[in-house]
């Protein structure tokens, strides 16, 4: 069964009907309680399209989104308040806050919504039913969620970047209202699909990032349907140890050299050819103003350095043979930076990535999390490329084939 599309909530009228939707508000924040800012405000840009579409056709929106972790309580330092009040900034309509989920004062200012006004409720991982394993306990949860809306309510998920979890506010939550999908999760989905359905030849994938255990699965999916996969970031340490190379202090994942050792052996039959980088920028040691030196990626530990070196960026030569490599591509995937491009010195390889697929002639998608925060910050406009997700996690995990409960939820609708 397929989803049905906000388009059809729309339809069938939706003035003064109360509508809930799962928005993906989780955004990083500079500075301290209580006066947290929002640092990147992509994720909200991207969820305000759908709620200015509902609170235009006069829908009294509520809003649930979450913030970081938090432990089944209320923190200050996740409060959603910080992205409401960006959200407000941004808004043309009336925007309000209630500082608890389906608590009493969510409940008030739900029934007091007037037709095109919008409420954002507070984190629902302050509930601890939000994220319970015990399916009775986040039904429970749900249940509060929809008695909100009274009794013509609808809800609509468009929190791609939640749809792999199975929560109350994205699985539970669609078997007690009708069930729509957001525009966002249907723009992540047809994207996806042009990377691993038929995708336009040469495909290159660009993978990045601190661990290459986050990046297995997406790696064996994906060996079989790219032509090129480019690996930087700290997960190339664990290619170079299985090549057989030194790499001194590196980020090392020792109990995944056998896995990575059988991509690569098996890679030419898959049809794929990993392209990893010939140099490498090594560090004195993990910080912004350490001295560092350029070294070839097969001999690490010939700097001055010596074993106590730390890889923290692809090297110059790398970053061109990449670009290279991105422009000559019709189909281009990239999840995670090639360096430490928090630290400026430690940021061209990030940099080179983002810059050639701006330049790209090719269908170019930024994987969401790290790699759209990086390009945000280092200058680069959201048009530059052909999409940016809001998925991360999300993404990666469809990449490699699961089946995600957010998705399933809708689809039973």
């Amino acid at each position: 069964m397929t989803a049905h599309a906000l388009d059809e909530l729309l339809a069938g009228g939706v003035r003064g009907r109360h509508v809930l939707v799962r928005s993906d508000l989780n955004v990083p924040l500079d500075g301290d309680v209580p006066s947290l800012k929002v640092a990147d405000d992509g994720r909200i840009r991207a969820s305000l399209p759908v709620i200015r579409r509902l609170a235009e056709a006069g829908a009294r929106v509520l809003v649930m989104a979450h913030l970081g972790r938090p432990k089944g309580a209320p923190e200050p330092k996740y409060s959603l308040r910080p992205a409401y009040e960006r959200l407000k900034e941004l808004a043309t309509f009336t925007v309000k806050f209630a500082e608890d989920t389906a608590g009493e004062q969510a409940r008030a200012l739900a029934a007091e919504l007037a037709d095109g006004e919008v409420l954002v409720l507070e984190n629902v991982r302050f509930d601890p039913r939000e994220t319970s394993k015990d399916d009775a306990e986040r039904e429970a949860f749900a249940a509060e969620l929809a008695a909100l809306t009274g009794d013509n309510g609808a809800y609509v998920d468009d929190a791609f970047g939640a749809v792999h979890r199975k929560h109350a506010s994205v699985y539970d939550i669609a078997a007690k209202l009708p069930a729509y999908q957001g525009d966002l999760v249907r723009t992540e989905l047809e994207v996806l699909n042009r990377l691993t359905d038929v995708p336009q030849r040469p495909y290159v994938v660009v993978l990045g990032g601190s661990k290459v255990s986050d990046k297995l699965a997406v790696i064996e999916n994906l060996m079989g349907k790219a032509d090129y996969i480019l690996v930087g970031g700290g997960m190339v340490f664990t290619f170079l140890a299985a090549q057989g190379h030194k790499v001194g202090a590196s980020l090392l994942e020792e109990d995944q050299l056998d896995i990575v050792r059988g991509y690569l052996a098996r890679a030419k039959e898959a049809g794929c050819s990993f392209v990893l980088p010939t140099d490498i920028v090594v560090a004195e040691k993990f910080a912004a103003d350490a001295a560092f030196e350029v070294v070839p990626a097969d001999d690490m530990e010939s700097s001055s350095f010596g074993a106590a070196g730390l890889g923290l960026d692809i090297g110059p030569e790398s970053q061109e043979r990449f670009a290279q490599q991105i422009h000559s591509a019709n189909t281009v995937f990239w999840n995670g930076p090639m360096g430490v491009f928090e630290f400026p010195a430690f940021a061209g390889g990030t940099r080179a990535v983002a810059k050639a697929l701006t330049g790209s002639e090719g269908f170019t998608v930024v994987g969401g999390g790290d790699s759209a925060a990086a390009v945000r910050s280092l200058g680069f406009d959201d048009n530059a490329f052909g999409h940016i997700s809001t998925g991360g996690g999300a993404s990666l995990e469809y990449l490699e084939g699961k089946a995600l409960p957010g998705l399933t939820a809708l689809d039973r609708g």
